[in-house]
């Protein structure tokens, strides 16, 4: 069963599509007050972190999210924004933080699913996508995998089917009180991962660089590069 430790590690990194990265894609349209207005509150009504620091997700409570702290958008996007089918370690009620300890796991990790959405788009050639870069301090007890948690836990494939045996050990972990989970990566070999289950242990959240990563659909070579801007 999967064992409790400490885990104490600084600057893990967690890669955000640039067009994310910012408090509303609204701060940057040109358009007069009153239409800018009526958009914001579009987007308030429909925004899933907004709805759920309104109380509106059963399944994090507006107590758990961040308010008033730099980053706290951008974290609470990571646990009211989980995905029709999930993550490895959420499912799709319930977000959560994942990071890479190291910034060349991280880098593999999105990678991957950059190059699944291209063959499942059919587009053949390689394309860049730009990330920001997300650094946070972790420190605490989190859970470790056990060795056949990680035969379950950690398949490669088929996404998402694979998620069904850590998403539901996650959920146990979850309301039993864990912090998270700290494991191997998939992706990258000998990389390591960490997903956090609560928002306020995601300690000192701050931009890092900007990075551009360079994929094809048909290629396992990942090429990336510091963005200067």
């Amino acid at each position: 069963m999967a064992h409790l430790g400490e885990f104490d590690q600084q600057g893990t990194h967690r890669l955000i599509a640039t067009a994310y990265a910012t408090e509303s894609v609204l701060e940057s349209l040109s358009l007069p007050a009153n239409v800018i207005s009526d958009l914001t509150e579009l987007d308030a009504a429909t925004n899933e972190r907004k709805v759920a620091e309104r109380g509106g997700n059963a399944a994090i409570s507006p107590g758990e999210l961040l308010y008033g702290v730099p980053e706290a958008h951008i974290v609470n996007a990571a646990f009211t924004h989980p995905g029709p089918h999930g993550g490895r370690f959420n499912d799709s009620r319930r977000g959560a933080w994942y990071a890479g300890v190291e910034l060349e796991t991280s880098i593999d990790e999105v990678a991957f699913h950059k190059r699944r959405f291209l063959k499942e788009s059919r587009i053949s050639e390689r394309i860049s996508f730009d990330y920001a870069d997300f650094l946070a301090d972790f420190s605490g007890q989190f859970h470790f995998l056990d060795d056949s948690e990680r035969d379950q836990c950690l398949q490669p494939n088929p996404v998402p089917q694979c998620y069904g045996p850590s998403q539901a050990l996650a959920n146990s972990l979850l309301y039993t009180g864990s912090s998270g989970i700290v494991y191997p990566s998939v992706r990258r070999s000998g990389g390591t991962c960490i997903v956090c289950f609560r928002p306020a242990l995601v300690f000192h959240p701050r931009r890092g660089k900007l990075h551009s990563v360079l994929v094809a659909a048909g290629d396992d070579k990942v090429e990336s590069s510091e963005l200067i801007k």
